[in-house]
């Protein structure tokens, strides 16, 4: 099995070798990358190309590594025993199946998305170390050993928020999501807005570079950022002509919230179309 990217992902070259690196040495393949590079999607794509369950655990700040085996519901237990139902009899009824044990009771090889990692406190990455590993758990209150079927294909992505343990990082294979060039990023706006006006997207890729580019900005847009500035560009009709007027609106370009997420930013172009136009 080999990911070749599919009609609504463009992968290169380095991501397509290490996606099937990483599937090669059944090790779990971790994606670090800035935000709207694409590395949750790569997940919902490979799993379409392969023919296969995508199955997805998202972690938040809150999250524990035993959620993602399995939780016990003492609750529903408790509720059942005061209605004097019978099922309370056998606790595997109160034992409800996590992300990581769907993946390992599929019978068709899945895909398994760890979604953003670095989110959840420190230790959840080592909390997982031996499950990852061995792809195995023992289940406490049954006294069950839960074994794999077969090795899910594992993608866990990290926005970098925190650092990774040492250990874990040993038992994944790594690859850094850089972010595209004006080329790369033309296919992936070909493959979204197939009917896009040549001249507005050459400006409009001018644009979005330039400003990627400023010193100082807080937040750089992202691809997916782009390509939702792009629809709105679109559907508006805007003029190529409208994109290169710095002028314009204090030297925000048109429809700048799609691509600016904070005020200090677009205080900071206002600043420096305002000493530009000064000069």
């Amino acid at each position: 099995m080999k990911f070749e990217g599919t009609e609504n992902y463009v992968a290169s070259d380095s991501l397509k070798l290490a996606v099937h690196a990483a599937m090669l040495l059944e090790k779990p393949l971790l994606i670090k990358g800035e935000p709207g590079t694409g590395k949750t999607m790569l997940a919902q794509e490979l799993a379409d190309s392969l023919g296969t369950e995508l199955i997805q655990w998202h972690i938040k700040s809150t999250t524990k590594a035993q959620q993602g085996l399995y939780e016990y519901d003492a609750v529903s237990r408790l509720r059942d025993s005061q209605l004097g139902d019978e099922k309370v009899h056998d606790i595997a009824n109160y034992i409800v199946k996590g992300k990581m044990w769907q993946s390992f009771d599929a019978d068709v090889r899945p895909v398994l998305l760890i979604d953003e990692i670095d989110k959840a406190d420190i230790e959840f990455p080592n909390d997982l170390l031996l499950e990852l590993d061995k792809m195995e758990f023992h289940v406490y209150e049954t006294q069950e050993r839960v074994v794999a079927k077969q090795r899910p294909i594992v993608i866990i992505t990290s926005n970098n928020e925190k650092e990774l343990p040492d250990a874990f990082l040993r038992r994944c294979f790594f690859h850094y999501i850089d972010f595209p060039n004006q080329d790369e990023m033309q296919q992936i706006i070909e493959v979204h807005h197939p009917h896009i006006k040549q001249d507005l997207l050459t400006t409009a890729l001018e644009v979005f570079f330039q400003l990627r580019e400023q010193p100082g900005l807080k937040k750089k847009p992202s691809t997916s950022e782009l390509l939702d500035w792009l629809k709105l560009l679109i559907v508006e009709d805007i003029d190529p002509d409208i994109l290169r007027d710095k002028s314009n609106k204090g030297g925000l370009v048109p429809l700048f919230g799609a691509l600016l997420k904070n005020e200090q930013d677009v205080s900071l172009l206002q600043k420096l179309a305002f000493m530009s136009k000064r000069r």
